[in-house]
């Protein structure tokens, strides 16, 4: 999971007031599972869950789940922990680290790997920017450097209805280790978001594509329907 990862599943126009909350968790359905544009459950459902806890001086920590499909492994597991400060009235910034853990079969905690992410957000009257970046010193567990860049546009288009526009690029820093696919060392991921919440129900409907050439990461629709509550 990219901890934007959870950004794409939550309306960032609807979160903000669950970020005060001291315990948060949020469920959801999604017509399938996306990292970065490449399918984590070779373009089937998922089912998903996070805790999150909050702490008055920003800092967060948490644990999200979801079923994948990796060959025996059917289930994802990640942890993290970090920092949200507002740095001025325009100005905010998200920092922390986060581990991924794979379960089903006895080797599937081989692609254990943990990863460092910080995320930038200029918030204005014409929405929210978002200039966010991951790296991994151990990507998947195969010992390769990784990194992925993204930026991300949300508007606000209408009361309760929102756009949220995304690109970014995943990159190996070792061929040698880690390749997409035969020579490719890095792809691009492109992602159009409609967002909006019904009953405490918030759905998103979103169309994405990358430039790998894998059935698992051609264009595609994701529909997720989610629902937070705090404690």
């Amino acid at each position: 999971m990219n901890i934007s990862k959870k950004a794409h599943l939550l309306p960032l126009l609807l979160c903000s007031n669950l970020a005060m909350a001291d315990w948060s968790t949020t469920v959801t359905a999604a017509s399938d599972y996306t990292f970065n544009g490449v399918s984590q459950t070779q373009n089937d459902p998922a089912i998903q869950g996070s805790l999150d806890k909050a702490f008055d001086n920003g800092v967060y920590a948490g644990s999200w789940a979801s079923n994948v499909d990796f060959g025996d492994t059917d289930i994802e597991w990640d942890f993290y922990v970090g920092k949200f400060v507002e740095l001025n009235t325009l100005w905010s910034a998200d920092f922390g680290i986060a581990y991924y853990t794979y379960h089903g079969a006895s080797e599937s905690n081989d692609g254990n790997y943990p990863e460092a992410y910080a995320k930038f957000g200029y918030d204005n009257a014409l929405g929210n920017t978002e200039f966010n970046f991951w790296y991994s010193w151990d990507y998947f567990g195969s010992g390769a450097g990784h990194t992925i860049a993204m930026i991300a546009h949300t508007v606000e288009v209408a009361p309760n209805h929102a756009i949220r526009a995304s690109f970014d690029v995943s990159n190996s820093l070792d061929g040698e280790k880690w390749l997409w696919k035969e020579s490719d060392k890095s792809y691009y991921h492109y992602r159009l978001a409609y967002q909006t919440s019904v009953n405490k129900f918030n759905l998103e409907i979103a169309a994405e594509n990358t430039s790998l050439d894998i059935d698992t990461a051609d264009e595609r629709v994701v529909v997720s329907v989610s629902r937070s509550f705090s404690m």
